[in-house]
């Protein structure tokens, strides 16, 4: 299922490209922390995938309660006056490199696995 992930990302990048839209100053922190908590997700779920652990009641409801809670988050922080969205950016940021990181590592895996059973095979 590792579909699932990449073509919404792809379907929503492809709709931020050719859509005429703008985002008002005042909601960019919204959408920033937003993004980033949905491409966190989405990351986790190709990691997932990856490690044969995938489950997609888990990406939905993981991927929506990041969204809310990152925007709610940047909100309560505008509200209070304090740049409270930088700990999400934070949080996020460290695991959307980390699950970046494991996914590097699992597909040299899986590429020098191949590599070596076509070895063994021709030998």
């Amino acid at each position: 299922m590792i579909w699932l992930p990449i073509l919404g990302l792809l379907i929503g990048a492809a709709v931020g490209l050719v859509s005429n839209w703008t985002i008002p100053v005042e909601y960019s922190s919204y959408l920033s922390i937003a993004i980033l908590a949905a491409l966190d997700t989405v990351f986790g779920g190709i990691r997932a995938n990856l490690e044969k652990t995938f489950d997609d009641v888990v990406f939905l409801t993981g991927f929506f309660t990041n969204i809310f809670v990152a925007a709610l988050l940047a909100f309560i922080g505008v509200q209070l006056g304090v740049d409270l969205y930088l700990a999400a950016v934070v949080a996020f940021g460290v695991r959307l490199f980390q699950n970046i990181a494991v996914i590097r590592r699992l597909v040299v895996t899986q590429i020098r696995a191949k590599r070596r059973r076509r070895f063994n095979t021709t030998s």
